[in-house]
């Protein structure tokens, strides 16, 4: 069973928070500072991931191209993306979801409102 949660954001403080939100929901963290590095932590880590908290702007490959990336890969497709992000902008967030991304969260956001968003989410975790 799936029991990790990717987060991917160029801030390290940021992949901290969402790191104890992920503790207390039970589950273990994994970490990327860009987009490349998330796809290459899901080749190895795919079957383990239940979700990736992904940031829209980062350097190298931002969000939106790593939430593309991820859904036109078979063995990714399947894993429930949750976007954060700055741009608070309805039709920015709206394409993210068409793109296939299953939440959204605006920054800055309270630890309780990301551990919601998170659960549903996942569902059948809890």
């Amino acid at each position: 069973m799936a029991n990790k949660i990717l987060s991917v954001d160029d801030s390290a403080t940021m992949r901290r928070i969402v790191g104890r939100v992920v503790a207390t929901l039970g589950m273990e963290i994994l970490e990327a500072a860009n987009g490349r590095e998330a796809l290459a932590v899901l080749e190895k880590e795919y079957a383990d991931i239940a979700l990736v908290v992904l940031d829209v702007n980062m350097p190298e490959m931002d969000g939106g191209e790593t939430l593309l990336a991820m859904k036109k890969d078979p063995r990714f497709q399947s894993i429930p993306v949750m976007m954060l992000t700055t741009e608070s902008e309805r039709t920015r967030i709206l394409d993210f979801i068409h793109d296939g991304a299953a939440n959204y969260l605006v920054k800055p956001f309270a630890p309780d409102d990301l551990a919601a968003k998170m659960a549903a989410c996942l569902g059948d975790f809890f």
